[in-house]
């Protein structure tokens, strides 16, 4: 009778602990110093990229004399390079530290940019474009692992969701800057000032307290499971599907409103990033209350509606019309999917699963890249859009039959979705 009460009492304690860490749990905030130097830091990044990225097409067409499979070739060569290191990358946060890693990265990347301004070929800027990619692979898994090291457990969704609005706003802020830089000055004005701005991302990194180490006394080894991480395969597929339609976007949406006369093609970007940060505003919470699979299925609707608003534009209406539709269904779609890896990981092994999900999105984007330059130079440029219509059905389909299920099961039995270290 008396180790009855004795299991009795030791269960009720379990269970008052157990309520009181939860409740710690859900009242910690995700607006820390360190979170929003990250931010900062994610925000000054990306501009940097889609500052070039949306320029370059132009100066290869304009001055360089490239046709539409070299532009392809060019821009794809970048996420090509940041496949091949996309899985150590992952291996070297979870056995170097993130901090060295990060800090590493974003000093080599900074640097290349000065690469650009003797690159007056398009060979010689392709290799930059490699070269440069090969340090994406490391700064993008990085600073989203460590993200999700951060951000409490309970409320992983949100702020997710809000390190990547930060890529949003870069995306808004960099093609405005890398567009009125050409047209004011030169494209290698464009280089000097990128380079000037991941020197200020490189400044936001450095004072972010990263976790040295996840494990202690214990060595990961070089190994299959180390690289890549099992549990985030199904997610990070459906992720590489989607990311095809949005590589071919990126690629040639410039080309495609100067060939139908929109004056300022740069608007889109801003237009397309207004649409992806409603989203991502409130995803998070829905993500965080009712899982992923409504806004998955609702988002990936709407690109499969966008993409052929586009194709059939012949004027800026449209153009800027399929903007909002197509910003608003992707805004949500990689936050979403990056919450799902991050839920289904140990945290000893988020960065191989970060990891995982970073080289799906380029292997989908480098492909995309390299397809849109294929079928514009074959076909037309709008050719580009009904296709990536296509290939965001194939993406829903994939997500409705093979991957929300295997997430719900994997999520509802291991217990992870919301008190994961």
């Amino acid at each position: 009778m008396l180790s009855f009460y004795n299991d009795a009492i030791v269960l009720y304690l379990v269970i008052l602990s157990r309520y009181f860490r939860n409740q710690n749990l859900m009242n910690e905030r995700i607006w820390s110093r360190n979170f929003v130097f990250l931010i900062l830091s994610n925000f000054l990044m990306y501009i940097t990229y889609y500052a070039i990225l949306s320029a370059l097409p132009l100066y290869l067409v304009n001055d360089l004399h490239a046709t539409e499979m070299q532009v392809g070739l060019v821009v794809g060569a970048y996420t090509i390079a940041s496949v091949l290191v996309r899985p150590f990358s992952g291996f070297a946060l979870d056995r170097f530290g993130r901090r060295s890693v990060f800090l590493i990265a974003l000093v080599v990347y900074s640097f290349l940019f000065a690469g650009y301004l003797v690159a007056l070929s398009i060979t010689a800027i392709l290799m930059i474009r490699f070269a440069q990619g090969l340090t994406w692979g490391f700064t993008t898994v990085s600073g989203s692992t460590v993200a999700a090291d951060i951000v409490p457990v309970t409320k992983r969704g949100q702020g997710i969701g809000y390190f990547a609005l930060s890529t949003t706003l870069g995306m808004s802020v960099g093609p405005l800057i890398g567009l009125f830089i050409c047209q004011q000055w030169n494209f290698m004005v464009v280089f000097v000032a990128a380079c000037i701005i991941s020197l200020a991302s490189l400044a936001c990194a450095w004072v972010i307290h990263m976790r040295k180490r996840f494990i202690v006394g214990k060595r990961i080894k070089m190994q299959w499971n180390a690289l890549f991480d099992k549990n985030s395969v199904r997610p990070s597929a459906n992720v590489f599907i989607t990311m095809i339609a949005y590589g071919g976007l990126l690629s040639f949406i410039a080309l495609y409103g100067q060939e139908l006369g929109v004056r300022n093609a740069s608007l889109y970007f801003l237009i397309f990033s207004v649409g992806i940060a409603i989203a991502r505003l409130t995803s998070g919470k829905e993500f965080d209350r009712h899982g992923p699979r409504r806004i998955i299925t609702v988002c990936i609707i709407l690109l499969i509606v966008g993409f052929p608003v586009l194709a059939l534009a012949e004027n800026a209406v449209l153009y800027f019309v399929s903007a909002v539709i197509i910003g608003f269904g992707n805004g949500v779609i990689f936050p979403t999917f990056q919450s799902m890896v991050n839920n289904l990981a140990d945290a000893s092994h988020r960065g191989a699963a970060n990891s995982t999900l970073f080289t799906a999105v380029d292997l989908g984007m480098g492909l995309g890249m390299v397809m849109a330059g294929l079928i514009a130079q074959k076909v037309s440029l709008s050719a580009i859009f009904w296709i990536n219509a296509l290939v965001c059905v194939a993406g829903l389909l994939f997500f409705r039959l093979v991957v929300i299920g295997d997430y719900e099961r994997r999520n509802n039995r291991e217990g992870k979705a919301y008190f994961q270290q």
